[in-house]
């Protein structure tokens, strides 16, 4: 009778410590989902960022303006 009680005990011992591990790892899993949603948003935002400014350097006005920008600089003119 007294190795039943032990059993018992330790059966109900290790499903409440399963169910506590389960609920952290669950919560661990969505704090870690939540901050790679956030981090794919942030390389999102600059790769559209970097779009933009390769579109602004290989303009050809952007490289007039600047040559521009030289000779004013040398007042070579």
């Amino acid at each position: 009778m007294n190795i039943t009680a032990v059993a018992i005990v330790a059966i109900i011992c290790w499903a409440i410590v399963e169910l506590t591990n389960g609920t952290k790892t669950k919560k661990k899993n969505k704090a870690a989902e939540q901050q790679d949603v956030q981090l794919a948003q942030q390389i999102a935002d600059l790769k559209e960022r970097i779009e933009t400014l390769e579109k602004i350097v290989t303009d050809e006005k952007y490289d007039l303006h600047r040559q521009f920008d030289d000779l004013k600089k040398n007042k070579v003119a």
